[in-house]
């Protein structure tokens, strides 16, 4: 029965607005609708998505025949075990290893999330190793930084300081290297004993950790072969990067190299559908195959009509040309805030791959310096960007990069809304640096 209350006014916060959060006196954002490339919230602000809310909206919002393929799905089709195969399973299988992954992925999973597709990829790694015989493996390394996701496992291979903080005493003592340095990757497989050593995770494109940051050209090639040489296997984490958002299928491509294990989620379902995936090589899932050895589903994984949505997803993407746009757009969009940004003293860098855009935010350029945690610049930068009716993703949070922006708007961006974007970025910057010079949180010319 709908609510016989009228809804919230303009400025007036919606029922339960004070109780969604963990966090007391956390007011959230009140959306009313999504539709194109905005948001609209409760009392009729048209907030354009230029962070593709979490680096998850594609092919735009509002797509209908999304949402009427996820409902003639369930109208057939409820709750169905995600080991079951359901017609809906079976087409988003062959599209995604048929269309998608990169030659010498054969094998995929599907769960409900990202998080929950970077732990899946953590066990495959562990269950390989001890199905192959070789069970003192168990360590994953990860890099500073990174994110791979919150649940504990992922935590801890995961090199995001701020997000980790105050979980360690949980977390396994997972080494970390620096994140564009290959000899590092080597020196601590040795250091830890190639023997105990099962994985190494990292982002083709840094995003949350790092604002898109891209190692050097002949990195990936040159880690997958000290991989290969350790017999440990090599998982690249695309959630965030994959299907498209990089102006390639999967940013991987770009290097040439396929690893052992993928996870892609974000853009699988397009904002439209929980849904992740975890895709492997036959020399990956041969030995678990042989052993029998037990891999536990996750409860909603591989809901049907999820399946059904991302199906729709991923043949808009196909009939819509989107990843070439996402690369091309994305040209516009770093060309645009490099113009915009040109020499500002609030902004080290501007660097990304297609859609997939980061903004490096310090105190000062030269000397390069950042502002103190306490300053909260990033977390400025974002609210007067969003007062300014755009939505900006928040990046950085640890070392080495404090504050940063991550910019992952729909590929279905228009000309002159990366305009839009651009010129209120740049207002947000300056906004926040003043307010910080005001408050007394600047650090000065010598930082």
């Amino acid at each position: 029965m709908a609510s016989s209350e009228p809804p919230p006014g303009p400025g007036t916060a919606p029922h339960g607005a004070d109780r969604y959060s963990f966090l007391p006196g956390n007011v959230p954002l009140a959306v009313e609708r999504t539709e194109g490339n905005h948001i609209v919230t409760a009392d009729g602000r048209r907030i354009l998505d230029a962070g593709g809310g979490a680096v998850v909206t594609n092919i735009g919002h509002g797509r209908r025949e999304v949402a009427e393929a996820a409902a003639a799905s369930l109208a057939g089709r409820d709750y169905v075990l995600p080991p079951w195969l359901t017609p809906e399973r079976a087409a988003l299988t062959d599209r995604v290893l048929d269309r998608w992954l990169p030659e010498g992925l054969s094998r995929a999973t599907f769960v409900s999330g990202g998080s929950e597709s970077t732990d899946s990829a953590l066990r495959l790694a562990r269950a390989h190793h001890v199905a192959a015989g070789r069970s003192s493996k168990w360590k994953v390394i990860g890099r500073w930084p990174s994110y791979h996701g919150m649940t504990l496992a992922t935590l801890a291979a995961g090199g995001h300081r701020n997000r980790r903080r105050g979980y360690e005493p949980t977390l396994l003592p997972f080494a970390h290297v620096a994140w564009d340095d290959p000899a590092a990757v080597e020196a601590m497989i040795l250091a830890e004993g190639p023997e105990q050593v099962a994985a190494f995770i990292a982002e083709p494109v840094i995003g949350a950790a790092g604002g898109a940051l891209v190692a050097p050209d002949g990195y990936f090639g040159e880690v997958a072969d000290i991989c290969r040489r350790h017999d440990v296997l090599l998982i690249v984490d695309e959630v965030m990067c994959g299907f498209g958002r990089c102006g390639t299928r999967f940013a991987i491509e770009q290097w040439g190299v396929t690893p052992d294990v993928l996870v892609a989620g974000k853009g699988l379902s397009g904002g439209y559908a929980a849904l992740g995936g975890v895709y492997a090589t036959e020399a990956v899932v041969a030995p678990i195959a042989e052993a029998d050895l037990p891999f536990m589903f996750f409860t909603y994984g591989a809901q049907s009509s999820a399946c059904a949505a991302a199906d729709v997803v991923l043949r808009i993407l196909e009939d819509e040309d989107l990843v070439a746009r996402a690369a091309k757009m994305g040209d516009l969009l770093v060309e645009r805030l490099s113009s915009e940004l040109a020499d500002h003293d609030h902004v080290a860098a501007v660097r990304g791959r297609g859609l997939m855009v980061g903004i490096e935010l310090v105190a000062g350029r030269d000397p390069h310096r950042w502002y103190p945690a306490g300053a909260r610049f990033t977390e400025r930068v974002v609210a007067e960007a969003l007062a300014r009716d755009v939505w900006v993703y928040p990046a950085g949070g640890g070392d080495p990069i404090a504050d940063a922006l991550l910019l992952g708007p729909p590929f279905t961006i228009t000309e002159a809304e990366i305009d839009q974007l651009a010129t209120v970025v740049r207002a947000s910057v300056d906004a926040a640096a003043q307010a910080v010079a005001r408050d007394g949180s600047d650090p000065g010319p010598t930082g």
